[in-house]
């Protein structure tokens, strides 16, 4: 079985969330993830980034709960931010999917945090 968890940072009394979620995401946890993405998302949140810098693996799994993730948040009217380094593991796999089109796609990330 594989692993990956969640770290959380709220800024701007939880308006603006970063996730930085590391480890591999596959189908044995992407439902995991999904959950601790959904979970810490309030109605109050306006800027959602999404750092996928640590994630060493992503498969189908993985690419189907951001594209989830992001249908939810355009929904609630929330910003998504993919931070993907260009040496990142699961860059290809994000470009490839088409995630470009939902979501900004940054190598760095671009939503200040105190």
């Amino acid at each position: 079985m594989t692993t990956a968890h969640v770290d959380t940072t709220t800024d701007d009394g939880g308006r603006r969330l970063r996730f930085a979620v590391v480890g591999e995401v596959d189908l044995s946890n992407a439902g995991a993830v999904e959950d601790a993405l959904v979970a810490a998302i309030s109605n109050e949140a306006t800027e959602v980034s999404v750092d996928l810098g640590a994630v060493e693996y992503l498969d189908s799994a993985g690419v189907r709960l951001l594209f989830r993730l992001a249908n939810r948040l355009a929904v609630l009217q929330i910003s998504l931010e993919l931070v993907v380094p260009f040496d990142s593991p699961s860059r290809r796999a994000v470009e490839l999917s088409g995630l470009a089109a939902v979501a900004r796609l940054t190598p760095e990330a671009s939503l200040p945090f105190s």
